[in-house]
């Protein structure tokens, strides 16, 4: 009877095992899919990674990690060492464009970055300090960060993950468990422990149509940041808002265009010229070139009041 008991128990499936196993076959799953796409980008004798976001060779790293380069050097998963162009790089996101020569290349799919949720599981990709196809993973800690570049310009709308990052992770992917690239990782604090921060693939996606199709990005600057913040229901009804959320300005820059107009840290923004904001994305969205120096009525809302008031956008330097 005890050598039955003992062999049943044995048989017995282990609930935490069980779920370490789905967890592990969740990630596995995701950098079978995605590792092919991830690339390591040289330029002389520093390096980063990249990601291919179209077969025809079309790859987004960043901007630091192509800095002043015409050309880099890439070597693919498969270990080919190729040669890409680099199409155009904005380093008020430190977003880069490169065209890898080559076709019928493995690339991963851009996911829509709106829909991440804090704690979402998320898997980084890349090759830090030359360790090529690194995987770590980790959460999303935060949304809506800011985050200073290197040439000093606030990056907005920045996820925060403590999936590691370390020095050639930069312009690799972060990946959610559908093998969808959310962000292309940028940057750490080397002071700090698990506090990693990559620009949202909605940014990425914008960004580079813009660098493949002009090789610069224009863009309008209100001079704030900020995050996604729920409306309320109760408050929506009653001043007539459609939209679930708005913007909170975190941040106020001063001489900026918001500071000008009036607008305050903790109002919060819920419409552009009429057109309902509700996510960073959308508020990035509607602050295209052709809004540079031609005023746009915000509405926000402060102390559960509704207001409006007049922007003059600037071109973001």
């Amino acid at each position: 009877m005890a050598t039955e008991v003992r062999e049943a128990l044995r048989a017995e499936p282990d609930p935490a095992s069980a779920l370490l196993d789905a967890y592990s076959q969740a990630v596995i799953k995701v950098v079978e899919r995605v590792s092919p796409s991830v690339v390591n980008v040289r330029r002389g004798r520093s390096g980063g990674s990249g990601v291919i976001v179209a077969p025809d060779g079309y790859a987004l790293t960043n901007a630091h990690v192509v800095d002043g380069a015409q050309q880099v050097a890439v070597t693919l998963d498969s270990g080919a060492e190729l040669t890409a162009a680099v199409v155009g790089t904005d380093s008020a996101t430190d977003l880069a464009v490169i065209r890898i020569l080559g076709t019928g290349l493995p690339a991963a799919e851009l996911a829509d970055t709106d829909s991440l949720r804090v704690g979402q599981l998320v898997i980084a990709i890349g090759d830090p300090l030359g360790f090529h196809s690194t995987v770590t993973t980790g959460v999303v800690s935060a949304l809506g960060r800011s985050l200073s570049a290197r040439d000093g310009r606030l990056i907005e709308n920045v996820i925060q993950t403590d999936a590691a990052l370390n020095p050639g992770n930069s312009g690799g992917p972060l990946v959610d468990t559908h093998a969808k690239v959310v962000g292309i990782n940028t940057a750490i604090i080397p002071t700090a422990q698990g506090i990693c921060f990559a620009i949202p693939a909605a940014t990425a996606r914008m960004v580079a149509g813009m660098l493949i199709r002009d090789g610069r990005v224009r863009r309008a600057y209100l001079g704030i940041g900020g995050a996604a913040t729920p409306i309320g229901r109760q408050l929506a009804n009653e001043l007539g808002i459609s939209n679930a959320s708005g913007i909170r300005v975190l941040e106020v820059v001063a001489g900026g265009p918001a500071q000008r107009a009036g607008l305050q840290v903790r109002d919060l923004i819920v419409s552009l010229d009429g057109s309902a904001v509700a996510t960073l994305s959308d508020l990035q969205r509607s602050l295209v070139a052709d809004r540079i120096g031609h005023s746009v009525e915000v509405g926000y809302v402060r102390f559960g009041e509704l207001h409006r008031t007049t922007v003059t956008p600037a071109e973001a330097r």
